[in-house]
This record gives C-alpha cells, sequence and structure tokens, in this order.
C-alpha cells in the first residue's frame, strides 16, 4: 500500500517532486518502465518520470534491501541505453526509521565499475520542506520533527484549507495511509477526517484491491482508518447479488453480525 501511495503522489504532482528534488518546477511525466525493458516484477515500486532533458528515478522503501544499489545501477543503464542523451537522477527515498546500515549505501561498485545514486532518509528531513507544496504533505510527519501527533495535526489543517476538492481528499487519504508508519491508528483516526478521503483515488484502489483479491488485510486497512462505511456499503452490494456470508465476512472484514444486520435491512 506504501508504494501504491508514494507512486501516486510522485506521479500526480509530479512538479511538487521536481521543485523538491530537482530543485526547478519542471512538467514531468510518467515513464513506463516497460521502455526500459524492465520485468514488471522488478517494475513494481518503480517511479519513474521524465521531461526533455532528465529522467527521474524514485525508489520509496519502507525496509531496506541489500539489492538497491545494483538495481540503481541496472535502471541507469537501461536508461542510457533509451535515452543517451538525457541526464537521470536517481534518489531512494527511506520512510520509516531504522539501524539498518543499508540506509547509507549511496554507490555500486563491481570491480572497475562505479555508480553513484542519491539517499534520502525522510527522518532527518526538515519538517518546513514538506510543507512548501500539496504533494509533499503526507511525508510531513515521517520528516524530523519532534512530534509527530502536532506535525499530523497541522498537516490536517493545511490540508482542509485547500480549495481544489480533488486534492483535498487524494492528500488527505495519502496523509492517512503513510501516517501509519509513525503513528497508531487511534492517533490518526482522531486527528483525520475520514469523509474528506472517502472520493479520493487511493481510498478506493484500497477497496478494489481488498475486494478483488478477497484478502481480509487489504480490507482491514482500509477500516482501520476509518472506512468501514464503505465495507458496509461494499456488503450491502454483495448481499444484493446473492453473495455468501461466509465470503462477505473475508473480503470486508465486517463482523458476521454486522453482515447479519445488513442483510436483515436489503430484505425488507
Amino acid at each position: 500500500m506504501f508504494d501504491n501511495v508514494c507512486k501516486f503522489l510522485a506521479e500526480s504532482f509530479s512538479a511538487d517532486f521536481a521543485t523538491w528534488l530537482l530543485g526547478e518546477a519542471i512538467t514531468l511525466t510518467e515513464l513506463s518502465p516497460s521502455e526500459l525493458s524492465l520485468e514488471p516484477i522488478r517494475a513494481d515500486a518503480l517511479i519513474l518520470l521524465q521531461s526533455d532533458e532528465i529522467v527521474l528515478h524514485l525508489e520509496f522503501q519502507t525496509v531496506p534491501k541489500a539489492d538497491i544499489p545494483f538495481r540503481m545501477n541496472d535502471y541507469r543503464l537501461r536508461a542510457y541505453r533509451k535515452f543517451p542523451h538525457k541526464r537521470m537522477r536517481q534518489v531512494v527515498i527511506y520512510l520509516k526509521p531504522t539501524d539498518s546500515e543499508l540506509v547509507y549505501q549511496t554507490e555500486f561498485v563491481l570491480e572497475n565499475s562505479l555508480h553513484r545514486f542519491e539517499v534520502i532518509r525522510l527522518w532527518e528531513q526538515p519538517t518546513e520542506i514538506f510543507f512548501n507544496s500539496p504533494g509533499l504533505l503526507p511525508f510531513a510527519a515521517l520528516s524530523q520533527t519532534n512530534d509527530q501527533t502536532r506535525t499530523l495535526e497541522e498537516v490536517a489543517q493545511v490540508i482542509e484549507a485547500l480549495n481544489d476538492t480533488r486534492i483535498r481528499s487524494n492528500v488527505a487519504a495519502s496523509r492517512a495511509v503513510l501516517a501509519g508508519l509513525v503513528l497508531n491508528k487511534d492517533v490518526i483516526k482522531r486527528i483525520l477526517r475520514s469523509d474528506l478521503m472517502r472520493e479520493s483515488v487511493i481510498y478506493q484502489d484500497i477497496l478494489q484491491e481488498g475486494l478483488a483479491q478477497g484478502l481480509e488485510q487489504g480490507l482491514e486497512q482500509g477500516i482501520e482508518q476509518g472506512f468501514e462505511q464503505k465495507a458496509q456499503e461494499i456488503a450491502t452490494n454483495m448481499l444484493n447479488e446473492g453473495v455468501a456470508i461466509a465470503l462477505i465476512v473475508r473480503v470486508t472484514g465486517l463482523a458476521v453480525e454486522q453482515v447479519e444486520q445488513l442483510q436483515a435491512k436489503t430484505s425488507r
């Protein structure tokens, strides 16, 4: 889920990320991994954005991985093969504090070959950076703050003041998911308004993933962040289609008693 949220933010607010990472508000468009002949299994968490002059390669990681240096080198060579005249900026962004030395790796060395890339550890980044642009707001609580709860409250105030309803909804939902990396669900639910998130793309993705895969965990993560009402709507729709209660319980994460109560309402 965290990979999907970060990918959504980078692609939807590419100008914000360009300003942050490239130092200029240039227009970036999505670059499909298939254009670099990358296998789908390796491209799942890959974010590639491009302009006429540069390719921005982002990797968001919650857990450090030993193969990151090799992957960055591999991606750079593939990009060079496709776009030999474009510059490439590669940044690995670690979301969650860790004691692992892997988050300090910035180069790949193989005999006479040397490739360097950049690393950003969000917990070391000044918090004010992420208040400069709507697309960066969801990362504020993961930054170098002494009070994550207070920071999340400040983010909530800024988001509610956004004029664009669609942006407000998408940023709010993204912030709720990422805040789960550093704060418990009760704090998140107390601070955040779930009604702001219901029309967001991220919200719908969480629900669709849980429904399509039949995975209890997928939808439970949404429910924990205030999405139970939507789970009930899904259960009602499934009841209308004649789906068995046991399957509805497994897909939505609702209790048997809740589904039975919904069934009684729909049969009236």
